[in-house]
Formats: C-alpha cells, structure tokens, sequence
C-alpha cells in the first residue's frame, strides 16, 4: 500500500513551469533518488510533500498520521545550543519539556539546591504523563547511533558534524517518511560511507536528493527524474536510470526530428495554396494548426554548460617543492584556553606543472591549512616550502566567499563592466553568463535568491574570467547537476596547467586525479597511541598515493598489511631475541633477583601470551564489516580496550627485558 500518492499536480512559478499534471507514489521501505537538473524543482518537490508549498492544481493524498521529517539542503548556522537541545528540538510537543529537564539534570549536578530540586521533581511527574522518558531514551539512543556528543555545543562543530546533528533531528521522531536534500553535502568520506550503510538499513521510506553518483549507485532502488515538469519514474539502481534514460532521449530526439520534418512539408504545402478539395483541405489545416500548437507547447531539454579557461601563460616547471615541513594549528579564539592542533610533521612533496592532485582527509583535519602552506599564505613552524615561478592561482571558494550576495548575478560577474576577456577574447557579459545557463533575465536576479546549485555555477563563472595555470578547487562539486559535474571534470581533463583539488566526491576523483595526497589515521604507532592525551599530538599522517578514490583504497589495503607483517616480524624477532639471551651462558655476574621479582619474571611469559590472545581476539572484531554499525559507545570501549591491551603488552615487553638484564 502506498504511503504517500501525488495525483495530478501542478505548479508554476510566473511563466516557469515547474511541475505539469505530474503523478507520484511512494511505497513503504523503498529508497528513491530523486534527480534533475539545477532549478527543475526538485527541492520545490520535497516542499510539496512535507507541506511547506502548496500546488496550483492536484492533491496529495497521505494517512493523517503520517510523520515525515525533512533535512534541509543548507545547514543553518545561526542555530546555538547542545546536539542533545537540538535532536530534542525535533521530538514534538516534548521537545520543551525535554529541554529544560536535560538542562536541570546539569544545574542539580553543579548545585542540589532545595528549588533544583523541586523544579526536577515537577518535570518529572510531567515527563511521567507524558510517557517523557521514553523519549528522552529515544533521544539518546539516536544521538549514540549518530556517533555524536550530546553535550557538544552545535556552534562548534564542523559543516558535517552538524548535518549529522540535523539528521538525527529528523530522525528522532521515528518518521514514516525522510526526506533528504543534498546529505552529502560538506561531509567527508567516512561520513559518507557512514551514512550510506545507515540508509541501507534505515527502517522506513528514504527520498533523497543528491547529485553524488556512487552515492545514489549505493542507496537507491528507484530513480525518479523531475525534467521540464514532466516527472518519471525508474525502477532499479543509478547505472539502470542512466542506461535507460539514454535510450529513452535518443528515441525522443528521432520521433522530434520526424515530428519536425512533417511540420516543415506542411508549412510549405499551406503556403503553395489549396489545391484539392475544400473539405479535405480544412482537415488538413486544421491538422496543420494542432501540430503548430504541440511545437509551441514542446519543452525543449535544458542546454549544457559551457566553460573554458584562460590558460595562456605556463608555470615554471617546478610549482612547489615541500622539504620536511611541520605545522601546528594554535586556535587563538579563546586566549585563555587555546587548544593546539598538530596539522603536519615532517611532510616532503613535489608538486609539477601538468600535475592533478587529489586531497583527501576528515572535515576539520587540517585540508584547508594545508593548501595555504602548499601556497605560501601560511608559513610552516619548520621545513621549507619552495614555490614556483610565474604562477596564476584561481581559488574556489567552497564557502563561495567571493561572491556578494546583495548584487546581482551580471554585477558579479562583470564587476561594472558590459565585456570580460576569455582566452584573450572579449566576451559580452549576457552571452558569457548563457554559457553557464544564466538566461538575461536571471542574470538580473541578487545572488540571494539563487539555489545552491546556480550559486555554484556563479561562482565557477567569476572563477574562469581570470588567467590561471594553478586552479585550487575546495569542494567545487557542492549542489552540481551530474551534466555540468561531467562537463566540469572534461574541463579539467584538458587544463594544461596544475590542479589541486579537495573534494569527497569519490567519482569525481577517480575521473579527474591523477595523484592523492590522504590524511589517514595513526593507528599502528604505539608512541601515538600512548600520546593520545596530549591535544597537540599528531593524530593524522599526510600519505601520497598514484591514482584517485579507488586507486587509493587498493594500495591502502597493501600498505596496512606490509605495516602488519613488519609489526609481527618485529614482535617475532624480539620474543625470540629474549629467547636466546635467556638460553645464552652469560660469564658476567648477574645480580639476583629478589624472590618477588624472580616471581614476576616467571609469570611475564603466560602474561604477555595472554595478552597476546586477547589482542588476536579485538583485531578480529574490529576487523568485521559490521563492527562500526554498532551503537557508537560499543565500538570505542572495543578500540579503547585495544589500545589499553597493546600498551600493557608493550609494558610487560619492557619490564621483561629489564628484568632479564
């Protein structure tokens, strides 16, 4: 049965059209992608559903107890408080009460004052009408499955820590139906791969919009596209609706060649006068006005983007050479308290004209901070960074900075100029926004008002108006349609000069890079295990690989193992190198052990063996596929333990060898 139906609906917006006698159903556990181009409506859809925009004609029929919950395309920034006031926020006429009693809590552990207490014990029979603390249990449990703090203030987060907060928001209330506009937005890869497998398992209804291809490959199971507000529908993954699709223009664009064709011979027919009888001739041109009417009345599709870039001058051949720089992030925003981020230690590279540099790494890790170094707008704490001669740098912006939000489109892009200069050719500033699909009388339109996506296509606009051999792209690929996505990576294939490019979008890497540069995790060094403490100490190392995405994660897998077999080689060599020393006739005099240290050497073998198993034993549950689809708190007492074992192994290995000598 279906849950939700859309029958017959309408919707335009002046002359635009958005929406045409469109026709919608959706089932329950389905996961539907919904796609289309930039501006067709397909946020303007969600909106009908959840309610918040109303239809020029057609109904939506859906059980009034129907809950649907919704995460917005653009986090809200101004929102301040803790991740648990906010994933309450979203839990229905409690969410107050909730609120101020999570609040309480805190005030009577700083203060059991007499009234603390009286005000908890009033919300609390309130909570028991209510049936309260099932709901602040749900509250909990969600906040754990996001892998979240629920003291955390939401100001502080990173873009996708707090998307993540705004899911958990809209899933706290256990919705029938979710509707998701961009959720890969600002997140990194992990966050992504986290958010898919919790998809796939999500029990209920998922509609999405997204333009990340493995993305929706990975969750969908329908595809529907809304295109020139017609709406359609396709069952099976992202690869089917691309390979039907296909078929399904192709077969559109021969029956509009043979339709234009008929219209041409009967225009000319009309204008050489009527020659057979009259009757038969009113049919015909009655024919002839129904066939003018269904041309005029056609929607052609939407063109494609059309970019280049000014790339004239080349680069020295050298655009920077790194040597064993290292960098600590020290925030100065609280003086008293400021917190010091080890960012990079010892980091060498090279980078080359012609090269196109992938960078990879968690939100908050340090990528942005790397490309100024790379740039020399940062200077290292020691090390060198060389940069190159006669460098043209153009910066994408993913935050879209360099773009003013209270003047218009053309006086962004023009900058109170009717001409640009591209490829040392002058270009009207209407027919060079055409390019990028800014028809004149959108390019009058405030930035303000344009959606993500358009700002993006803005932004890349102002970006290829100046000369550059060094293009730094942060996150360019935020809010694209897959059309200009595609267009954008055969643009970058035929740049010739250097590309760094940060981005989480795993087929865009794999198209466009030739080289990753990945902050990955310190896991196998016992000295940063037991440095963990320390807020400075380096938790990331910066590793180089050849290729994109997937080339990456192929030699990852070999390199974690090459660590793993000289890890156990080392653990080999030194229990055997104990071995011998203990079995070797020593004609030195030893001093002698007293008999409890005699007794505590004894036992370190069966210690460490112990140890030893117990170690095997967390590496095998770590190591199993489902082991992060656990409650968060589950998976770090596991790693918490790991790392406590390997410590106490590393001590009793110490402790023997002093005992030894």
């Amino acid at each position: 049965m279906a849950l939700l139906t859309i029958d017959k609906v309408s919707l335009a917006f002046g002359t635009h059209v958005l929406m045409e006698q469109i026709n919608f159903s959706l089932e329950s556990n389905e996961r539907v992608a919904l796609v289309g181009r930039n501006g067709a409506g397909k946020t303007t859809f969600l909106k009908l559903i959840l309610g918040e925009a109303h239809a020029d004609e057609g109904q939506i029929h859906h059980p009034d107890d129907l809950k649907i919950a919704y995460l917005a395309q653009e986090v809200q920034h101004t929102k301040t408080g803790t991740v648990f006031d906010i994933v309450a926020s979203g839990a229905g006429d409690a969410q107050n009460l909730l609120i101020q009693y999570q609040h309480l809590i805190h005030e009577v552990e700083q203060s059991a004052s007499e009234t603390n207490l009286k005000k908890l014990e009033s919300i609390q029979e309130e909570l028991e009408h209510i049936n309260g603390w099932a709901l602040i249990q749900l509250v909990e449990q969600t906040i754990s499955r996001m892998q979240l703090n629920p003291d955390d203030l939401i100001e502080n987060l990173s873009g996708g820590l707090k998307r993540r907060v705004m899911l958990a928001r809209a899933l706290v209330n256990n919705p029938d139906i979710l509707l998701l506009d961009e959720p890969t937005n600002h997140l990194d890869i992990e966050s992504i791969l986290w958010l898919e497998t919790f998809l796939k398992q999500y029990n209920g209804c998922v509609l999405f919009i997204s333009h990340d291809r493995i993305f929706m490959q990975n969750v969908a199971n329908r595809v529907i596209e809304l295109d020139r507000g017609k709406l359609s529908s396709w069952q099976g993954d992202y690869d089917n609706y691309l390979k039907r699709k296909a078929e399904q223009l192709h077969a559109e664009e021969q029956e509009n060649k043979l339709f234009d064709k008929k219209l041409a011979q009967e225009e000319v027919w009309i204008r050489q006068g009527i020659k057979a009888r009259r009757t038969r001739n009113e049919g015909r041109v009655r024919a002839l006005k129904q066939m003018r009417q269904e041309r005029s009345q056609r929607r052609n599709k939407l063109g494609n983007v059309k970019m280049e870039i000014s790339d004239n001058l080349k680069s020295g051949k050298i655009v920077a050479e790194v040597e064993n720089i290292s960098y600590t992030y020290q925030d100065k925003a609280q003086s008293e308290n400021s917190q010091s981020q080890k960012i990079l230690e010892d980091f060498s590279t090279l980078i080359l004209r012609g090269d196109r540099i992938g960078l990879i790494g968690p939100n908050g890790v340090g990528k942005s901070t790397l490309l100024k170094l790379l740039l020399g707008e940062l200077k290292p704490d020691c090390g060198t960074v060389h940069i190159g001669t006669k460098l043209q740098i153009a910066w994408f912006d993913q935050l879209r900075s360099q773009l003013d939000e209270e003047q218009t489109v053309l006086e962004n892009i023009g900058q109170g100029k009717e001409f640009v200069v591209i490829n040392d050719k002058q270009r009207h500033v209407y027919s060079y926004l055409q390019d990028f699909l800014f028809s004149p009388e959108r390019a009058r339109v405030q930035v303000k008002a344009l959606s993500g996506g358009e700002r993006n296509r803005l932004l890349l606009a102002r970006l290829f108006t100046q000369p550059a051999n060094l293009l730094v792209l942060d996150e360019p690929t935020n809010d694209l349609d897959s059309d200009t996505l595609e267009l954008l990576e055969s643009l970058l294939l035929e740049f010739q000069g250097t590309l760094i490019l940060v981005s989480h979008d795993r087929a865009f890497l794999n198209n466009v890079v030739t080289s990753t540069l990945v902050f990955e995790p310190i896991t196998e060094s016992n000295s940063a295990s037991s440095e963990a403490q320390n807020n400075s100490a380096l938790k990331y190392e910066l590793v180089e690989y050849a290729g994109g995405y997937e080339d990456w994660l192929q030699q990852r897998q070999s390199r974690t193992n090459k660590k793993r077999s000289q890890n156990a080689a080392k653990k080999e060599s030194s229990i055997k190198d104990l071995a011998s020393n203990e079995s070797k006739p020593n004609n030195e005099p030893k001093k002698k052990l007293s008999y409890k240290l005699q007794r505590e050497l004894e036992q370190l073998p069966e210690e460490i063996q112990q140890l030893e198993q117990q170690q095997e034993k967390l590496e095998k549950e770590i190591a199993a596929p489902d082991f992060y689809q656990q409650e968060h708190t589950i998976t770090e007492k596991k790693l918490s333990e790991l790392s406590s074992v390997q410590e106490q192994l590393e001590q009793c290995f110490i402790r023997w060898e002093e005992l030894e000598s």
